[in-house]
C-alpha cells in the first residue's frame, strides 16, 4: 500500500478487485485513514453514512460512541486503550467506518474490538452502505495487517453483530482472500416484538393465559385508590432527579447494584442526558400510591423502542409493577404507530411471554496470518 504519515492519522490507498488490492489511478482508489484521536469533525458525515447503513442503530451514532470512548465504556476498558478508528473514502466521499479500538481483552490478549464493546452496547457493526461493504472490508483487512507494526494484536474480536447483518458474508469472503482465520459464534439472544396496528390485535396474538394475566394485572392496578399511573419524562428541569430515581430502582437488584459503579453511573447519566437532548430518551415510570414502583429506560429511534434497562421497587411486588408498566409501554408504542419493541440483549422468560420473537447477536473472531 501507499502510506503517508500525518501527526494523528495514517492514509492508505487501496482498490478492490477480484485479484486483491493495489494502487491504480485515483478515480478508482479507496483511501483508508487511521484516526488515533477522536475527531468531532466527523460527526455529521458519520451520522449521515449511518442512516444508509444496514446496521443503523442508536449504539452506532457518533454521539453515543463519543461518550462511550471518553469514558471507556463506563470503566469496562483501561485508560491506556488506544483508538484505531479507520475511515474509507473514494473521491473524498465517506464510504465506510471501522469503529475500532486496541486494548488487552478480558483474557489479557491484545485485540482490536468494536467501539462500544462489550457490556453496554447491544448492537455493533461496521458502518457502510450495503453495496460498498465488500470493497471496504476487502481493503480494511490488509490495512489492519499493516497496523500490527504499530498496534500489535492477536485478533480482530467483534461482539454484538446483529444476526441479519451483511457483514458476515462480506467479512468471511475478505478473510478467505487475505489469509485470515474466521470464526462466527452465537453471542446472546435479542428478542423483539413486531408491533401490530392495535392493542387488541397484539393481545390476541399472545398465549391465552398470558393475555388473561395482562388484563388481570392492569385491572388490579387501575382499581387501586388512587389508581396506578405512568408517565414518560419530558421535563428537562426534572431530568437529573428522574435519572437518580431510576438508579435507585435499579439498585434494588443485586446484580444491577454491582453493575452501577461510579464510572458506570457517570457514563449512563451522560448517555441519558444526550439522548434526551436528541429527543430519543424514553424514561418511563409507574407510580403506585404516589411512589415510583417501576421504571423502564428506552431509546426512541427509527420508529422503534429499544428497551435498555429497568428497575423495580420490591415493596410493590404484589402489584406486578414491571408487567403493568411494560403493558402500558407496549400499548403506548402501538397507539403511536411504532413498528417494533426491541428488548435487546438477554433471554429472560418474560420477554417471550409478551410475544417477542427470537433474534440474536453474534461474535466474530478473526486472526491475521503470521507475519
Amino acid at each position: 500500500p501507499l502510506a503517508v504519515q500525518y501527526s494523528q492519522s495514517t492514509h492508505y490507498t487501496w482498490f478492490h478487485s477480484p485479484r486483491g488490492c493495489g494502487i491504480i489511478p485515483a478515480v478508482k482508489t479507496l483511501e483508508l485513514q487511521l484516526h488515533r484521536e477522536w475527531s468531532p469533525a466527523l460527526r455529521d458525515e458519520w451520522n449521515a453514512l449511518l442512516t444508509e447503513s444496514p446496521s443503523h442503530c442508536p449504539f452506532l451514532r457518533f454521539e453515543y460512541l463519543d461518550i462511550w470512548w471518553r469514558r471507556r465504556g463506563g470503566g469496562e476498558w483501561p485508560p491506556e486503550s488506544r483508538l484505531a478508528l479507520i475511515t474509507a473514502r473514494r473521491e473524498d466521499r465517506l464510504l465506510g467506518i471501522a469503529p475500532l479500538f486496541w486494548t488487552p481483552n478480558h483474557l489479557g490478549e491484545p485485540a482490536l474490538l468494536f467501539l462500544g464493546s462489550i457490556e453496554i452496547s447491544d448492537y455493533l457493526d461496521f458502518i457502510a452502505r450495503a453495496d460498498d461493504l465488500p470493497a471496504f472490508l476487502d481493503a480494511l483487512l490488509p490495512a489492519l495487517q499493516e497496523l500490527r507494526g504499530e498496534m500489535p494484536f492477536a485478533a480482530l474480536d467483534l461482539y454484538n453483530l446483529p444476526e441479519e447483518s451483511p457483514t458476515f458474508e462480506a467479512l468471511e469472503a475478505a478473510a478467505a482472500r487475505h489469509g485470515w482465520s474466521y470464526l462466527k459464534e452465537f453471542c446472546q439472544p435479542c428478542p423483539s416484538i413486531p408491533l401490530p396496528e392495535d392493542w387488541e390485535t397484539y393481545l390476541s396474538g399472545l398465549d391465552k393465559k398470558q393475555r388473561h394475566e395482562i388484563r388481570r394485572k392492569l385491572r388490579r392496578a387501575e382499581s387501586l385508590e388512587p389508581p396506578a399511573g405512568w408517565y414518560i419524562v419530558t421535563d428537562h428541569a426534572a431530568l437529573d432527579a428522574e435519572i437518580e430515581a431510576f438508579f435507585a430502582l435499579m439498585e434494588q437488584d443485586e446484580e444491577k447494584r454491582a453493575f452501577l459503579t461510579p464510572p458506570m453511573r457517570a457514563t449512563m447519566r451522560e448517555m441519558m442526558r444526550c439522548a434526551f437532548d436528541l429527543g430519543c430518551l424514553r424514561l418511563a415510570f409507574l407510580e403506585v400510591g404516589g411512589e415510583k414502583a417501576a421504571a423502564y429506560l428506552a431509546f426512541d429511534y427509527l420508529q422503534q423502542l429499544w428497551i435498555y434497562n429497568s428497575g423495580f421497587d420490591r415493596r410493590f411486588n404484589d402489584y406486578s409493577p414491571g408487567w403493568v408498566l411494560l403493558s402500558y409501554f407496549i400499548r403506548w408504542a402501538i397507539e403511536n404507530r411504532y413498528r417494533e419493541f426491541d428488548f435487546m440483549r438477554g433471554g429472560e422468560d418474560y420477554k417471550y411471554r409478551f410475544g417477542a420473537r427470537q433474534r440474536c447477536v453474534m461474535r466474530v473472531r478473526l486472526q491475521p496470518p503470521a507475519v
